[in-house]
């Protein structure tokens, strides 16, 4: 039976040891990163060409920590309007090398450009015909030389003291990734509503995609008085339908204004009002801010925060009242 090996000691930390350490890092990958713009030549533009013209989708493979980068890269490429899915190289050569088409593109990730588990699929991939895209940190090397488009990720160092765990490497591999995404994303005049689609349950996707109509009380539970309704009527109209405001519309229904609590308070503070003689179109708020119900819920939310209200009336081309929408509404759509 093994020994158990025995525990380390415990390490007391050096706080400037430690900072030191952490931003020795983020400079030399920093400077890693800012060695990659001059890079950026015909060669990464022939690769964007080759996807673009891609009637299938990008294969993006890598081995390792290059395994990890690889599945970002495709996650961040279907995103944004690029089709794309990550094949793991050692799955592939156990039947997962059928998902790949003559119609795809690989994007394979290697900073050797050695790794024997890509190198291995690489003549059923160049027999297909299927065009190969290469990141890797060794222009000369089996993969570069193999593939149609290279792109040079190399580094002077990693920001691991070992030189062993890939760390620089791998940050810029992540951003020549990237850098393809987004000019790709820009080439196909990839839209935020694009955007929002390929997100529809996340906040980003939310408040790209809601509509004012999507979350707006519409018809009988749009508080709204005539001017002539007396300040009693106004309140019973607010406490019935809980928006903390109502309508003040003529009989075609187009807005004349809007009374609120505020309205309220300030009628109840002036001595010289007659409370149970005025008329609520004496008391209330002419012009107030509306919104149409085409507009996104974002922009709601950006309207009351810029004029501190709470809730907006929705009006048509023609200002007619149909809808309105609080701070409440706007919370349990989760728009703010």
């Amino acid at each position: 039976m093994n020994p158990r090996p025995a525990p380390h000691a415990a390490i007391e930390p050096q706080p400037d040891a430690i900072v030191r350490s952490a931003r020795a890092v983020i400079a030399t990958e920093a400077a890693a990163i800012a060695e990659l713009g001059p890079r950026i030549d015909g060669a990464f533009v022939e690769a964007c060409r080759l996807v673009l013209a891609c009637r299938g989708r990008v294969v993006v493979t890598g081995m390792g920590k290059s395994g990890h980068v690889a599945r970002k890269i495709a996650a961040t490429l279907a995103s944004t309007g690029t089709p794309a899915f990550f094949v793991h190289p050692g799955e592939a050569s156990h039947g997962d090398l059928g998902m790949i088409q003559p119609d795809d593109v690989v994007l394979a990730l290697s900073y050797s450009g050695e790794t024997d588990e890509l190198l291995f699929i690489l003549p059923m991939i160049k027999r297909q015909g299927i065009p190969l895209v290469a990141i890797t940190g060794k222009p000369n090397s089996s993969l570069a030389s193999q593939a149609d488009v290279h792109i040079d990720g190399s580094i002077s160092n990693e920001a691991c003291p070992l030189g062993l765990a890939p760390t620089t490497s791998t940050t810029a591999a992540l951003v020549l990734g990237d850098a393809l995404a987004i000019a790709l994303l820009e080439a196909r005049g990839f839209t935020s509503d694009d955007f929002a689609r390929s997100h529809p349950a996340g906040s980003l996707g939310r408040r790209l995609l809601l509509r004012i109509s999507d979350v707006m009380h519409g018809g009988d539970d749009v508080p709204r008085v005539p001017p002539e309704a007396s300040l009693t009527a106004a309140l019973v109209e607010m406490t019935r339908k809980h928006l903390g405001m109502t309508a003040v519309v003529d009989e075609a229904q187009r807005l004349l204004g809007v009374f609120t609590d505020g309205d309220l308070r300030r009628a109840l503070d002036d001595e010289g009002v007659n409370l149970r003689g005025a008329t609520v179109a004496a008391l209330m708020t002419r012009g107030p801010k509306t919104i149409g119900p085409d507009k996104l819920a974002a922009e709601a939310a950006q309207l009351m925060e810029k004029h501190q209200i709470h809730a907006l009336l929705v009006v048509d081309d023609e200002r007619r009242v149909v809808g309105a929408l609080n701070i409440h509404d706007l919370l349990r759509a989760r728009v703010v």
